[in-house]
């Protein structure tokens, strides 16, 4: 630590364009600049305050930080007493840069029904359930937004968790812990959670708990102790196996996209190429709200091409960087710069082909806009989906998980090859997956190729 007794302040400005925390305090330790963002003046003010008084008193001020020593030993005492609401939002502050738009908002809905079930169930003062959860989710697990002004309900409700809040070292107690997994376990009505949603919250709470480890607030992570003995229902093993029943054939997939194009006088058609590209190109959604024009080769016969770059999965305003419905990002499981080829046969050429001409492309070169050129949301072609399954699906059909949602689509054009006898690594490439998971993922629809593969061996040894 270098220390310093040279500290200056300058005025506290007011950046318009920095979000919702537009207050700008600054001070130099040591040559060195600092400064520090606030929701309002009066926090921006007293925050400063406190850096003069310090000053004033001669406290040296560390260049690293930019804080006097007491407040450095303010907050080393605060992380050795921390109490699991205040890790908790510490955690999500270290997060957020780390992380997707889409995993903030996974990462805040664990620890709401974390933080939940550590909090008293009863006693004066405590928040209806519904104010307790919103603030949480909205406010407290929100880094971008944890400073902003907050309704007075709001406020009441974060004030009485903070206080209530059990301290960090109780998930020692492995009953403790043992509570938190039954809680993740349920879902709000208290009836069983699925599977792969348990899963998610467990592997948030693990890394709570690590990251604990790391700040050396807990000895060890208790999840990792062998006498929790903690089992999650026998009916909620996780299956990451694609069920075979919602896999639509070439037939009853193609009949859905017809479907489509007859809902409503504008709307089905306008996705119409959108989930054709989800079959014939495999692409997930997110990576077909990101087509760019650009990245398209539709020559007027055979088979195309599109390059995919980027994804843009919708995880709401509060939860993104630049306060957009949509996340920005890279493909899924690759870094911001990898791009993935897809062949395209000349049935998606047409569709794409036929888009363009009808509706255009957005200011910015996407494809699937809405009518204001905006990125269609997952609500809206879930909406149009659910109608033309009506339509296009027999009545016996309807109850049934076949093309039930449009990431079905995806699982049908990635089988349609594999039945194709395409090699697994070539449909692994253009799917975005590792072969390992497309193999784990599709084995059942994989089974069902046995009689293929059986008549091409007859016709090699006959």
């Amino acid at each position: 630590m270098n220390l310093s007794y040279d500290i200056r302040f300058r005025k506290t400005r007011v950046h318009p364009r920095a979000g919702r925390r537009p207050h700008n305090v600054r001070w130099v330790v040591g040559g060195r600049p600092h400064d520090s963002y606030f929701a309002t003046n009066a926090l921006a003010e007293s925050f400063k305050s406190e850096l003069i008084q310090a000053a004033r008193r001669g406290e040296a001020f560390d260049t690293e930080s930019g804080l006097p020593l007491s407040k450095l030993r303010e907050q080393e005492q605060e992380a050795t007493n921390a109490t699991w609401y205040q890790h908790a939002t510490e955690y999500v502050d270290y997060k957020w840069t780390r992380v997707a738009a889409t995993a903030r908002v996974s990462i805040a809905e664990t620890l709401v029904t974390i933080t939940c079930s550590l909090l008293p169930k009863s006693g004066t003062g405590r928040p209806d359930d519904k104010v307790l959860r919103s603030a949480l989710f909205r406010w407290a697990f929100n880094k971008r937004d944890r400073e902003t002004e907050r309704p007075p309900d709001i406020a009441k409700a974060l004030k009485w968790a903070e206080e209530e809040s059990l301290p960090l070292t109780t998930l020692a107690d492995l009953k403790t812990v043992r509570n938190v997994l039954d809680a993740c376990a349920l879902r709000l009505d208290g009836k069983q959670a699925a599977a792969n949603y348990l899963a998610r919250r467990r592997q948030v709470f693990y890394n709570v708990l690590k990251y604990a480890v790391s700040q050396e607030r807990l000895t060890s992570n208790p999840l990792d102790d062998p006498k929790l003995n903690w089992e999650r229902p026998s009916d909620m093993e996780v299956d990451h196996e694609i069920d075979p029943r919602s896999v639509g054939s070439t037939e009853q997939t193609t009949e859905m996209l017809a479907a489509v194009s007859y809902i409503g006088r504008h709307q089905g058609p306008r996705f119409l190429a959108f989930f054709g590209c989800l079959f014939y190109a495999m692409m997930r959604p997110e990576e077909a709200i990101g087509l760019r024009r650009e990245h398209c080769v539709l020559p007027n016969e055979g088979w195309g091409r599109l390059t995919l770059a980027k994804a843009m999965p919708a995880a709401g305003r509060a939860w993104t960087d630049s306060g957009d419905v949509h996340d920005n990002r890279g493909l899924k499981h690759r870094s911001r710069k990898s791009t993935r080829l897809v062949p395209i046969p000349p049935e998606l050429v047409r569709l794409l082909r036929d888009h363009i001409e009808r509706y255009g492309v957005g200011p910015d070169g996407h494809l699937f806009r809405s009518v204001n050129n905006n990125p269609i949301h997952p609500s809206t072609y879930a909406r149009v989906w659910k109608r033309a399954r009506v339509l296009g699906l027999p009545p016996d059909a309807q109850p049934t998980p076949l093309l039930a949602t449009p990431y079905d689509l995806r699982h049908a054009g990635i089988s349609v090859r594999l039945y194709a006898g395409v090699p697994p690594k070539q449909v692994a490439e253009w799917a975005g997956h590792s072969v390992e998971v497309l193999q784990r993922v599709y084995s059942k629809v994989l089974d069902g190729f046995d009689d293929r593969w059986f008549k091409q061996i007859d016709e090699v040894l006959q």
